[in-house]
């Protein structure tokens, strides 16, 4: 029955990654906790191998059409995974006691906030993204860049949350010239590494439930084809609304 259920839960996370292009981290960890009931440290592991390995066809897919940014994507690794990196090499030797939980914790409901925010807010960030656009150099896109995939790896190797709305918004600002599909691509592409970096970290802590994150894909492998066929029936602000309401929920019961 479990099985079932959580095939279920991978079907319709995949429905809503192939929906809005988020989804794989900051619905996951959530349900996992709330309904699975799974500890907070493995269901941030196993969400994040579930984010990783979901993706990952996806980045294939977007990279074989031509359809990712590569600087973009080499500087935002160069900040996200050493900034992983040096985030797992501490969660190794603090070890995770009541406190590093309770960060754990904070930082998901913090990830979940900002995703629901930026969710909500994509339009105006664009429009501001239009007027900042002249006033930065290439040089400092290529600076922010940097520093954005350092805030990520820090992000969502603490909680598996961000690789998706604010990695993708955030490039969007910076990059706002760079066509929807382009923006997706590259989104993508940076998240499978950074998630599967973090996730091996979290392995290597004991923190994937392995037989959980199986049953999940098994779901979410259809779910994709399918969010991405509905994608074309529901209005995005629609869907965007519910989504933003559904992290808004989340991440306020995290953080009460």
């Amino acid at each position: 029955m479990q099985f079932a259920t959580l095939a279920a839960l991978g079907l319709l996370a995949g429905a809503l990654i192939g929906a809005t292009g988020v989804g794989a981290g900051s619905l996951m960890t959530p349900m996992l906790i709330g309904v699975f009931r799974l500890p907070l440290p493995a269901a941030i592991g196993t969400d994040l191998w579930f984010a990783g390995i979901t993706k990952a066809g996806g980045a294939l897919a977007h990279w074989r059409h031509g359809q990712v940014e590569r600087g973009v994507v080499l500087r935002m690794l160069l900040g996200s995974l050493p900034a992983s990196a040096l985030t797992l090499l501490a969660m190794h030797a603090l070890g995770l006691d009541k406190t590093s939980l309770r960060v754990l914790g904070t930082a998901l409901g913090v990830a979940l906030l900002l995703t629901a925010l930026l969710v909500a807010c994509r339009g105006p960030c664009l429009a501001l993204a239009q007027r900042l656009q002249q006033r930065l150099s290439p040089a400092s896109r290529e600076r922010l860049d940097l520093a954005l995939g350092g805030l990520l790896g820090v992000l969502v190797t603490l909680s598996s949350v961000g690789a998706g709305a604010i990695g993708s918004t955030c490039i969007a600002v910076l990059h706002p010239r760079l066509p929807a599909r382009r923006l997706v691509g590259t989104d993508i592409a940076h998240a499978v590494p950074l998630t599967l970096l973090a996730g091996v970290g979290h392995a290597a802590l004991g923190d994937v439930r392995w037989p959980v994150l199986g049953a999940l894909l098994v779901g979410s492998v259809p779910g994709i084809w399918l969010g991405a066929r509905a994608s074309r029936m529901l209005p995005e602000r629609v869907s965007r609304a519910l989504l933003s309401a559904t992290l808004l929920v989340a991440g306020v019961r995290l953080l009460a």
